[in-house]
């Protein structure tokens, strides 16, 4: 857990500086998109809807982009429409990963995919073959708040456990509990830099730092891919390793 909570903060930050605000955007826009079609342009009663405008937000997207992405949504205007497709193989070192995306032609995107797990000493596995690794949850990051104030309002609100890496704080919530814990959260004055639900790995490979590069260049290759929208991975670097690499 601590491989995949310190490398989820290291994206959030690299995030933060990413110059490519615009593919940012792409992806987000098909993200709101698709989350109003499948549930519906309500915030209230769409969590996958809710939290995808929260990132956007995050973001700096412009309200207007948001709304005319949830309106093309819910059907009001014309656009493109993606289909979920998840592709799951093993990285350097025998790392698991699994890459959902959001695409509108599955023949460009499986074939990207597969050039990037290759590229960089992985191969492509069959569905389910390491989705069996990880545990769907839902992770609310904080930053610049008390940690004791935090952990004791997130518990209270049934949270199932409060991590941090020295800056960045994480909310663990089972997935049937994430809108009540981020309410709850935000009633208790504790506003999010991050809310989703998503997958975290059971355990955690320790890459030396050959193999870290690589996975590395790996994950780059497929998250600067306007058709991926998350990627999970169940490595971990050390700390010596992570320091001489940032």
């Amino acid at each position: 857990m601590a491989g995949h909570s310190k490398w989820a903060n290291i994206k959030i930050r690299k995030g933060a500086q990413d110059a490519k605000r615009g593919k940012i955007f792409t992806k987000l826009i098909r993200e709101i998109t698709t989350a109003a079609r499948m549930g519906g342009s309500d915030l209230s009663s769409n969590a996958r809807l809710r939290g995808a405008v929260l990132t956007a937000r995050t973001q700096n997207m412009p309200k207007d982009t948001i709304e005319r992405a949830i309106k093309r949504g819910a059907g009001g205007l014309d656009g493109a429409n993606y289909e979920e497709a998840r592709y799951e193989g093993y990285g350097p070192g025998g790392v698991a990963v699994i890459v959902e995306t959001l695409t509108d032609n599955y023949n460009r995107t499986v074939a990207d995919v597969r050039h990037a797990f290759t590229k960089y000493g992985g191969n492509m596995g069959t569905s389910g073959c390491v989705a069996y690794l990880f545990d769907n949850k839902g992770e609310l990051s904080f930053e610049n708040c008390s940690e004791d104030a935090l952990m004791e309002a997130a518990l209270e609100a049934g949270a199932e456990d409060v991590t941090s890496d020295g800056t960045t704080f994480e909310v663990i919530t089972a997935p049937d509990r994430f809108q009540a814990v981020q309410e709850a959260l935000a009633q208790a004055g504790f506003t999010p830099i991050r809310a989703e639900l998503t997958m975290r790995p059971q355990n955690s490979i320790t890459l030396d730092e050959k193999q870290a590069i690589s996975m590395l260049k790996l994950i780059d290759m497929l998250e600067d891919n306007d058709d991926v929208q998350k990627v999970y991975a169940n490595f971990d670097i050390p700390d010596e390793i992570l320091e001489r690499l940032e």
